[in-house]
C-alpha cells in the first residue's frame, strides 16, 4: 500500500471559505498594524497623496482644457466680420456664406443686436442715447465644419474681406491652438509626472513596509522555520502596502478637491472675461476611485520590493 503524502505544518483547509477567511484575517491584522502606527501611516498617506495629486491634477486640467475647446465654437475655428456702418448687405453676405460646403453656420448680429448686448453687458446704454446714430456695426460670425482644413478657412476669409461693405474679418483660431497648445502639455507633462512621482510613491511604501517587516523580523524567521510558504510570509505586507496606497489616493483626491476650491474664483473671472461659465469636469466617483485604485497598485508594487528584499535575506540568515 503506497504512502499517504506527507501532511506539513501549513495544510491547506478544505473549506471553500478557508481561503477568503485567511485573506480577512490578514487583511485586518494589517489594518490593526497601521492603525496602531498613526504617525507613520499619516505621513506615508501624506507623502503618496502628494506624489498623485500633481499628476491627477495636470490630467484632470487637460480634461478639462479639451472639453472647453470642444464646447466653446464646437472646437472648431471661427470667422468674425465686422461690417462698415451702415452696410445694408449683412444679410446677403451671410445667406451666401451659409451655401459655401465648408461652412456649418452663420450667426447674424445686426447694429441694433449689438446695441442691445453692449447696454446689457456693460450698463452704460445712457452715454450712447446722445449718440446721432449707432456706433456698433453689424457683424457675421461663421462657424466651420468638422471636416473644414485651414486651408478652407483662409479661403473663405480671403473672400469675404475682398466683399463690399466688409470693414474687418477676424480669424478667431488663435485661442483654439492654445487652449490645444496647453492641453497637450499639460497631458505630457502628467504623463512624466507621474512616472516620476510613481516611482517616488513605489519608493516610500517600500520603505515603510520594510520597517514593518523589520519589526515583525523574529516572527517571520519563527513561520519560516516552521514551514510557512513565501506567499504566506508576503501576504501580510502586500495588504500593508495596498493600505497605504489606497490611503494616499484618497489623500490626494482631497488635495485636488481643496485645489479645486481655492481656483474656482479665479476661473469664474477668467471666463467671465469671455462670457463662458464654469462647468468643471472629471472630478467624479470614476477619478476618485482611480485614485485609490492606483494608490493601492503603487503600494503593492512597493511592497513586493521590499518584501522581496527581505525575505532573500532572511533565506541567508
Amino acid at each position: 500500500m503506497p504512502d499517504s503524502p506527507k501532511q506539513g505544518p501549513w495544510p491547506r483547509t478544505s473549506h471553500r471559505w478557508g481561503w477568503w477567511r485567511g485573506h480577512w484575517r490578514v487583511a485586518r491584522d494589517a489594518l490593526s498594524f497601521i492603525s496602531r502606527h498613526t504617525g507613520t501611516s499619516l505621513l506615508v498617506w501624506l507623502l503618496v497623496g502628494i506624489a498623485l495629486a500633481l499628476p491627477a491634477s495636470l490630467m484632470l486640467l487637460q480634461t478639462n482644457l479639451s472639453r472647453l475647446g470642444a464646447d466653446w465654437g464646437g472646437g472648431r475655428p471661427s470667422v468674425s466680420v465686422y461690417m462698415e456702418l451702415g452696410a445694408l448687405n449683412a444679410a446677403e453676405l451671410a445667406a451666401q456664406l451659409e451655401r459655401r460646403a465648408e461652412v456649418q453656420a452663420v450667426a447674424l448680429t445686426s447694429q441694433d443686436e449689438a446695441l442691445a448686448e453692449f447696454t446689457a453687458y456693460t450698463g452704460l446704454g445712457d452715454a450712447l442715447t446722445g449718440l446721432e446714430r449707432n456706433p456698433l456695426p453689424a457683424s457675421l460670425r461663421v462657424t466651420f465644419a468638422a471636416n473644414a482644413g485651414a486651408d478652407a478657412l483662409e479661403a473663405v476669409a480671403a473672400s469675404v474681406r475682398a466683399a463690399e461693405g466688409v470693414a474687418d474679418v477676424v480669424v478667431e483660431r488663435t485661442w483654439l491652438e492654445r487652449i490645444n497648445a496647453i492641453s497637450r502639455l499639460a497631458s505630457a507633462l502628467g504623463w512624466v509626472f507621474g512616472a516620476l512621482f510613481g516611482v517616488g510613491a513605489v519608493l516610500v511604501t517600500a520603505t515603510t513596509v520594510r520597517f514593518a517587516i523589520d519589526s515583525q523580523l523574529d516572527e517571520l524567521k519563527v513561520m519560516k522555520l516552521v514551514g510557512a510558504s513565501e506567499a504566506q510570509l508576503r501576504r501580510p505586507f502586500l495588504y500593508f502596502g495596498a493600505l497605504y496606497g489606497a490611503g494616499g489616493g484618497l489623500v490626494a483626491a482631497m488635495l485636488v478637491s481643496l485645489g479645486l476650491i481655492i481656483l474656482e474664483a479665479p476661473l469664474l473671472d477668467l471666463l467671465g472675461s469671455f462670457d463662458q461659465t464654469l462647468v468643471l469636469g472629471g472630478f467624479d466617483v470614476a477619478f476618485v476611485a482611480a485614485l485609490v485604485g492606483l494608490g493601492s497598485a503603487l503600494g503593492m508594487a512597493g511592497a513586493v520590493l521590499a518584501v522581496r528584499q527581505r525575505l532573500a535575506a532572511l533565506d541567508v540568515m
